[in-house]
């Protein structure tokens, strides 16, 4: 598996299995071990997943030794301060059935930001955490964290799909030593994505499916890629992807495709930071 250096030297696998909306336990806890299973080696999850608990369950039923698994979990919005976040991401282990994780983030670039990051800070350096990073910061806010830290944020975790590029936006990311991650990178299906014509022509001349060149266009981009599924031939075909190479001309093809707006919603939205203030999911 391809791996990306982070700015502390941890190494992250390209490749990652995301359980976003599987809520189900039973469920969450066999898709972990089928992704596990396939290959996958790096588990995204998070406390406003609500499935922590199954996740870990999936981890322990694969008996793959720890050391060669990259698990991360984010820090939910109520829990953004320094006295909760420190109480929430050990609340996180013990459902996880971990003594550290490789990677923590701020799920959101809302509430007590700078005081939750300094307990990172020293989770990290407690040996806790591995690497500790960001979700869904815009770069201004990722460099005022960054220039007011005693540590940069390793990762930003954020929406990258053929539909939201933000191309300057990874660029601008890389340029501060911050690696870049994308979630929802099949943008969840919206748009009829996987019947797009041109993705599906450009899969179509290396015997690849639409979600494979979407993988393969990210990871050539040095991109971090969260994929989804619950089904075990679906997980195999997205990491099936090390076998060919996008042209200029694929890659040119697929910029067309770029509307530069979120698929889902904007972190701008009063109402929604009004509604994710009102989430509450750890007690």
């Amino acid at each position: 598996m391809q791996s990306i250096k982070l700015n502390n030297g941890v190494e992250i696998p390209i490749l990652g299995f995301g359980t976003y909306q599987i809520t189900d336990p039973e469920q969450a806890e066999q898709a972990v071990y089928d992704a596990i299973q396939a290959g996958y080696r790096h588990i995204d999850t998070a406390q406003s997943y609500m499935n922590e608990e199954a996740v870990g369950r999936g981890i322990a039923k694969a008996g793959i030794p720890r050391k060669e698994l990259f698990i991360t979990t984010k820090v939910w919005v109520e829990n953004v301060s320094y006295d909760r976040a420190k109480a929430s991401v050990q609340r996180s282990l013990d459902r996880l059935g971990l003594d550290y994780l490789d990677l923590l983030l701020l799920h959101q670039p809302y509430n007590d930001v700078y005081g939750a990051w300094r307990a990172l800070e020293e989770l990290q350096q407690e040996g806790k955490v591995r690497a500790i990073g960001i979700s869904n910061f815009a770069v201004d806010r990722a460099v005022d964290l960054a220039e007011f830290n005693q540590v940069t944020p390793q990762i930003n975790q954020i929406e990258i799909n053929p539909f939201q590029q933000q191309a300057g936006n990874i660029a601008a990311l890389k340029e501060e030593g911050i690696a870049v991650e994308a979630w929802a990178p099949f943008a969840e299906g919206k748009n009829n994505i996987f019947q797009n014509k041109i993705l599906t022509e450009i899969g179509n001349q290396y015997d690849k499916s639409v979600a494979q060149v979407i993988v393969r266009w990210l990871i050539e981009q040095e991109v971090v890629v969260l994929t989804k599924s619950v089904n075990p031939e679906r997980m195999a075909q997205n990491i099936d992807i090390f076998d060919f190479a996008l042209t200029d001309e694929d890659k040119a093809k697929i910029a067309t495709l770029n509307v530069g707006e979120s698929q889902f919603f904007s972190h701008a939205d009063s109402q929604m930071i009004k509604w994710m203030a009102s989430r509450k999911i750890d007690v």
